[in-house]
């Protein structure tokens, strides 16, 4: 078994809803930033619909239901930024 030691983020998100391509951009969009920080970004099919949650390790750190939108790819950073590496800058995409 393979032995992980970075943080992983977990993209849950509704086949029937379509939103795989929504969920691999995101993916893309973190292993790009966080391309020495994260282990992994899988992308999981799920079997309830209109789930769309982002979680890291076994944490679900951000839930579509719950906030009320899909989230952008800086809301997104900065969450994950700030579990994985909360001293690192996001340059543009960083909080004001």
């Amino acid at each position: 078994m393979q032995n992980i030691t970075k943080p992983y983020v977990t993209i849950e998100y509704c086949p029937k809803c379509q939103w795989l391509m929504r969920s691999a951009w995101l993916a893309q969009e973190l292993l790009t930033t966080f391309v020495d920080d994260l282990e992994e970004v899988r992308l999981k099919p799920s079997l309830v619909s209109g789930r769309f949650q982002i979680g890291v390790n076994d944490t679900v750190v951000f839930d579509r239901k719950r906030e009320g939108h899909f989230p952008e790819a800086k809301e997104i950073k900065q969450i994950i930024r700030d579990i994985v590496c909360p001293e690192r800058s996001l340059g543009h995409s960083d909080k004001k």
